[in-house]
Parts: structure tokens; C-alpha cells; sequence
């Protein structure tokens, strides 16, 4: 259903289908495009390609929040085309010419600021920040066409995990204007563990306690104040030794406040249990 709305700035605003928020795991640097990596993403890469049909509609643009992107206050991607940004090393060099054209959508980037503001929450803008491999890896899969305009929101140092569902809780309108909200990072985050794992090592059962833990918190009426409490989690620092890949979640169920999250996602990563989730 498509209804008319009045926005911040007092201008008619079209509400669309309420999107989701969704939380994904964007994997390790640019796996889509080395072979060797294949068969550890196999599972992540068929279900990052159904994402586009399980949306209520088509979105009108994507604001990520990705973990591979922090600032002194919430900071917006606000260029009309931005570059690329291969944020990653040691992989091989093609992967260095990697191309996600998605145009940028600086009136979603003002968009978020003015809630932001509404809210009482600093905000800065970033006219020449480029898509890192937290937004375009796993929305190339997702969107290859590049065809969506896509913003992207840094997370806060400090990574006060109150302060991030405070953020989503601002952006919620976005939802019911066409804007999916993504987090993008990932429930284990450990690099010396993912190694350990793939050995046979202790770092794997870290992660199956954590998931469990996780998948568990998600569900959860308190669902915020287990996720503001998740370094009490056990395993919690040994499956995220520092939190950036765990606080885009923060943003997307802040987002998505009151609303039921499904497990849409569970299952290995580069030999580690993770998961993904949609909320609403």
C-alpha cells in the first residue's frame, strides 16, 4: 500500500511497503571474486542472492551500516556517484578492480541527518567516501545490477552499543519511505580464531556458544538489553575481540524496535558458525 506522509522538513513524503531491516554477514574481504574461498561461502552466497525476493518491494535506495567504517559522530556517505574503496590487502590483484557502480542518494544521505538531528544526535556528512568492502561485497551479490542508490552510515567510535540502537530507533521512518536499512558486518569476528577453527582448533566452539547465544538474544523480548549487554554473553570476546563487525546489528534492531526478528540466515562461514537476521 502507498500512502502519502509529511516528512521532518514539513514537504509531502511517499511511504512505501514498510521495508525490513536486515543484519547480514559480509564474509571475509572480496570472497565473491576468488575461487579459492568458494566452497566456504557457498551457503552465504546463495542466500545474499535471495535477498532481493524477500522484500515487501523493490527498495528505493539501501542505507548500510557498515563495520568497516567508524567516526567521531555518525557520518554519512553523501557523494551522488562514489568510488570504490579496497579496503582489504594481501588478495590478489583483480580483486583491486573491482567495480559496484550503485549511484549514491544524497537526499536519503540529508534524510538521515535530519532524523539524526531530530533526535539529538550529532551527525556529520563525507563527500568523497567511497563504497568499502563492507557495503559493496555483499550488495554485489545481492544486487549485481548496481541498479539501487545506496548511502552508507559509519558506525560512532567508541561503539557504544546504546548509542547504536539509539541511531536505529531514529531511523525507523526510513522503513515506510522505501529505504532498507542493512547492517553489515559479522556475528563472529575473531581473525586468529577463524584460522584456529579451520585447524580443528577451540576457536570454532567460541563461536557455536556465541551463536547460540546470539540467535537466542534476538528472539528475545528484552531483545535490547540483552544486545546492550552482549560482552556479558559467554565466549563474547573470544568470538569479537573488538565489536565493530557486531554493532551494525545494534543499528538495525534499533531500527526495527517492537518488531519480531527471524534467523534468516544460519550456517558456516570460512568454518565458523554465523548467522544473519531480518527484523519485521
Amino acid at each position: 500500500m502507498v500512502a502519502a506522509g509529511v516528512g521532518a522538513s514539513g514537504t509531502a513524503r511517499t511511504l512505501m511497503a514498510t521495508q525490513p531491516t536486515i543484519y547480514l554477514p559480509h564474509g571475509g574481504g572480496p570472497w565473491p571474486w576468488i575461487a579459492d574461498m568458494a566452497a566456504g561461502t557457498r551457503a552465504l552466497r546463495t542466500w545474499l542472492e535471495s535477498l532481493p525476493s524477500t522484500l515487501p518491494e523493490p527498495p528505493r535506495a539501501i542505507l548500510c551500516v557498515t563495520a568497516h567504517w567508524e567516526a567521531p559522530v555518525a557520518t554519512v556517505s553523501t557523494a551522488s556517484r562514489p568510488g570504490m574503496l579496497y579496503d582489504y590487502g594481501g588478495f590478489p590483484a583483480h580483486t583491486y578492480q573491482i567495480q559496484w557502480p550503485a549511484p549514491g542518494a544524497p537526499d536519503v544521505a540529508g534524510r538521515v541527518r535530519a532524523l539524526l538531528g531530530d533526535a539529538g544526535i550529532p551527525s556529520a556528512e563525507d563527500a568523497s567516501r567511497g563504497f568499502d568492502h563492507g557495503t559493496f561485497v555483499p550488495l554485489a551479490v545481492a544486487w549485481p545490477g548496481a541498479d539501487v542508490p545506496t548511502v552508507q552510515l559509519s558506525l560512532v567510535r567508541g561503539l557504544d552499543p546504546a548509542l547504536h540502537l539509539r541511531i536505529g530507533r531514529a531511523l525507523r521512518p526510513l522503513r515506510d519511505e522505501g529505504v532498507l536499512i542493512v547492517g553489515s558486518g559479522m556475528s563472529y569476528h575473531n581473525m586468529q580464531g577463524f584460522f584456529d577453527a579451520m585447524r580443528g582448533g577451540p576457536s570454532r566452539k567460541d563461536a557455536e556458544v556465541f551463536d547460540t547465544w546470539l540467535a537466542d538474544a534476538l528472539v528475545r523480548a528484552d531483545r535490547d538489553t540483552s544486545l546492550t549487554a552482549w560482552d556479558r554473553a559467554p565466549r563474547a570476546r573470544a568470538s569479537h575481540p573488538r565489536e565493530e563487525h557486531l554493532l551494525p546489528l545494534m543499528v538495525v534492531a534499533g531500527a526495527a524496535e517492537g518488531d519480531d526478528a527471524q534467523l534468516t540466515f544460519r550456517d558456516d562461514v570460512l568454518g565458523v558458525p554465523v548467522c544473519g537476521a531480518a527484523f519485521g
